[in-house]
């Protein structure tokens, strides 16, 4: 029986376009992987087709005790983990269940490698994000809500509507 009071999320780095291979990989050695996907309307020459595409690409998350890093390196698709100040990330049990919360929701998600500078911190009050903490920011001269993935360099922004948010 593993014991998940030690078990820890790790953001995972992956080969180009493996992030599915990987998780299934991962996934066929017991351990626990979460590979956020989302819903994306391809356009081919001759169609077009509903695909389920990684949300951050190149990105999946593995759950494990800080021993089984070397199982998951050893794992076809994944290429290393993510360091953060010298050492391997880990991200908190919260801030995975809030990714999967986001992912769930009916909010247009945007992922963003853009260094996003600190504002003013609000928490949504209403919806199916209630409760979260974020800073405002102004992006592409709209008002939206930035979430920070702490230890992961992205953030992930959220049109939201004001009526929504309160101050923190």
């Amino acid at each position: 029986m593993i014991n998940n009071d030690s078990c820890k999320w790790y953001p995972v780095y992956t080969n180009p376009r493996a992030e599915k291979k990987a998780s299934l990989a991962l996934i066929n050695k017991g351990i626990e992987t979460y590979l956020p996907l989302h819903r994306q309307l391809k356009q081919w020459s001759d169609r077009r087709k509903w695909t389920e595409e990684p949300f951050i690409k190149s990105y999946l998350f593995v759950r494990i005790k800080e021993h089984e890093q070397t199982e998951v390196l050893m794992t076809k698709g994944v290429a290393r983990f993510i360091y953060f100040s010298g050492k391997i990330a880990s991200m908190p049990d919260r801030q995975i269940d809030e990714l999967k919360l986001l992912m769930a929701s009916p909010y247009e998600l945007e992922v963003t490698a853009e260094d996003l500078q600190p504002g003013e911190k609000i928490m949504i009050k209403a919806g199916p994000l209630k409760g979260f903490i974020g800073e405002v920011i102004s992006y592409r001269s709209q008002k939206q809500l930035a979430l920070r993935l702490e230890n992961l360099g992205c953030s992930i922004i959220v049109n939201a509507s004001a009526s929504l948010i309160d101050r923190f």
